[in-house]
């Protein structure tokens, strides 16, 4: 039963992630045939991202009540979005440029909604495991899952190449449609769920959950949920520091590749796979021992050790003047980014146990936006100094998250003596 939740929620994280791949490409091919400028062309890259982080919250708290049918609607949203944006492209010749536009934004949000299942399949997969194992299963989903974006960078020229725009996006329909189904046939509702389907009391599921190890059950009520976690200053740590290392993943998948070609003159080729395959990649694997080594050791301790990495890399980055030394920044900072990740959703269930769907959903939501506000902020840095000094923004984050996590390791010091 374990294992299902986990394989089912970490297959639909992947496909929902995946199946935003092209839209950035699309944004910059069809900009100049609409006549678009550079506030429209930033607006239709960033909706899917936009849509996706802050849907995680409502979503998240959907599944205390939908079980697996959250995420299963998260999907076909974002399917509906994909033939959207299919009908759009074929209609390019037949429609007014400021339609297409207001298409392409709207069909965008929605296949956005794709990327919001990272937070509802937190709080989906949390509700198989006991808290002791919650970083384990937590980093298996969250790091297999966020390899979709390197291995979709990667696959993306050589499809544009061989299918073209439009039929690329038929081709990631095609699949979104088949790990759509296969979700609905491995997919089940975590065992508090279906004790209370079985038309069991609130009581006796709790009382069923926990003979099964399983510590860990959803919120009475939605609005108790997200108010219990809008309340804990734990939680709002964690917040900046999700913020930190997973929205400064989502920023420097955006950043690097124009850090690659603008300041080191590689090849967009090149710049594709030190971002896609090496840092999107490796930071998506690391994630997977982050969590587990959270399980075995204090999560605050390796969060603590996460940040400095991350700082470290950082000011790697800003001596970085040759390619050799800039790919060194890149794993370290990569390394470290990941380990914090793991560790920070391994504390979300322990610091919010009776609501981890408002307190997944504010962590990931929130703590994606970083994606959003980061390279305009590392842009603003880079034409004031240069492209090695836009890093400095990641050791001021990591420095901030660095003292979070000291303080919350102390006070889990304290607790427990």
């Amino acid at each position: 039963m374990r294992n299902r939740g986990l394989v089912s929620g970490t297959l639909a994280f992947f496909a929902g992630f995946a199946a935003v791949a092209l839209f950035g490409t699309t944004a910059l091919r069809i900009g100049p045939l609409l006549h678009l400028n550079l506030v429209e062309v930033s607006w239709l890259v960033a909706i899917p991202t936009l849509t996706g982080a802050f849907l995680r919250i409502p979503f998240s708290l959907l599944v205390d009540n939908l079980g697996r049918k959250t995420i299963l609607l998260q999907l076909l949203l974002g399917l509906l979005g994909l033939l959207g944006i299919i009908f759009t492209l074929m209609h390019l010749n037949s429609l007014s440029s400021q339609l297409i536009y207001y298409l392409l934004l709207l069909f965008g949000a929605l296949a956005g909604t794709g990327i919001s299942t990272f937070s509802s399949g937190v709080t989906y997969v949390s509700y198989f495991f006991p808290q002791k194992e919650q970083g384990k299963a937590l980093g298996i989903f969250a790091g297999l899952g966020n390899t979709a974006p390197g291995i979709f960078t990667t696959l993306l020229p050589f499809a544009l190449s061989y299918l073209g725009l439009v039929y690329s996006y038929v081709a990631w329909a095609l699949f979104l449609s088949i790990m759509i189904l296969i979700y609905i046939l491995v997919s089940i509702d975590p065992p508090f769920l279906h004790f209370l389907k079985e038309g069991k009391t609130r009581k006796d599921a709790e009382a069923l959950s926990k003979s099964m190890g399983l510590d860990i059950v959803p919120s009475h009520s939605l609005s108790r949920s997200l108010v219990k976690a809008l309340r804990s200053p734990r939680i709002w740590a964690l917040v900046f520091m999700y913020l930190t290392s997973f929205g400064g993943f989502e920023a420097l998948t955006e950043w690097l590749p124009l850090y690659w070609k603008s300041f080191l003159h590689l090849t967009p080729v090149e710049a594709g796979i030190l971002t896609g395959t090496i840092y999107s990649l490796l930071t998506a694997v690391v994630r997977i021992p982050g969590g587990w080594i959270s399980d075995r050791i204090n999560g605050e301790l390796v969060s603590t050790i996460a940040y400095l990495t991350m700082i470290v890399g950082s000011l790697v980055f800003l001596f970085a003047f040759s390619l050799s030394l800039a790919v060194v920044a890149e794993i370290i900072i990569a390394v470290g980014m990941e380990m914090a990740n793991g560790a920070v959703f391994k504390l979300v269930p322990r610091y919010s146990p009776t609501a981890v769907s408002g307190a997944s959903g504010l962590v990931g939501g929130l703590g994606s936006a970083g994606g959003l506000l980061l390279p305009p902020i590392m842009g603003y840095v880079a034409t004031l100094l240069n492209f090695p000094a836009s890093f400095l923004v990641f050791t001021i984050l990591a420095i901030i998250s660095l003292v979070l996590s000291v303080l919350l390791l102390r006070a889990s010091e304290a607790m427990r003596a």
